[in-house]
């Protein structure tokens, strides 16, 4: 009787046992796709794009200059990170490479506004107000990049952005139908910040891959909007 206990009970052990490994092993092969689809993203969007990217002098010319949004303080100035993009758009605009800036940002509820910031900041700093159209629902790259397209009619832009975020800003706008080339900021002191969030600009390679694969839809289209092209026709002057 012993015996036959204990046989029963080593049987429930290993019945126990043999689950548990397949879920272990699946684990496993779900977490080494997981990395290697994250790895092959990241590597994909940088060695496919990086040849789009330039300096403000060796830019080719566009015709407007997509500058991504970015954190704006709660005084409602722009953060360093948005300032830098910024004058490297006021830089392009001065130096002829675009005929207009699309400030497009994060205007999602009431008490903040990228656009309007962005905006500000530049006819502080000498830009012709004729020379900005806004996009208030560039929520992200995407949306940015789709919606400069689709609803602004942009076919040919310089994207600015910071230098780590170059490839996949490319990528997602020329995905959307833009013909792209981008100047990076390399000025603000983003390299340890890089390092310690190597995963989220993993992910968000990843994520673009998804998003120039399936193509979702932006929070908000509208209709068609002809802000860009006034500010192509502008008089220069301030």
């Amino acid at each position: 009787m012993q015996l036959r206990s204990a046989l029963r009970s080593a049987r429930s052990r290993v019945a126990t046992w043999l689950p548990l490994r397949r879920v272990v092993k699946i684990c496993a092969v779900i977490a080494v796709l997981g990395f290697t689809v994250l790895v092959a993203s990241d590597l994909w969007i940088r060695m496919a794009h990086r040849k789009y990217e330039y300096s403000v002098e060796s830019a080719p010319s566009a015709d407007v200059a997509i500058v991504l949004g970015a954190e704006v303080k709660a005084n409602g100035k722009p953060s360093g990170y948005l300032k830098a993009r910024l004058d490297l758009g006021r830089q392009l605009l001065e130096a002829g490479k675009v005929k207009a800036l699309l400030l497009t940002g994060d205007n999602g509820r009431s008490t903040y506004d990228e656009p309007t910031a962005m905006r500000a900041y530049l006819i502080e700093q000498g830009v012709p107000a004729a020379k900005i159209a806004l996009d208030y629902a560039g929520f992200s790259t995407h949306e940015s990049c789709v919606r400069a397209h689709d609803i602004f009619g942009v076919t040919s832009a310089i994207a600015v952005t910071q230098d780590f975020s170059l490839p996949r800003t490319i990528a997602l706008c020329r995905a959307a139908g833009i013909d792209t080339v981008a100047v990076g900021d390399d000025t603000m002191p983003h390299t340890m910040v890089y390092r310690q969030n190597w995963l989220r600009e993993q992910l968000a390679d990843t994520k673009a891959v998804y998003s120039i694969l399936l193509h979702p839809e932006p929070t908000f289209r509208g209709a068609q909007e002809s802000s860009v092209r006034d500010a192509m026709a502008a008089d220069p002057q301030p």
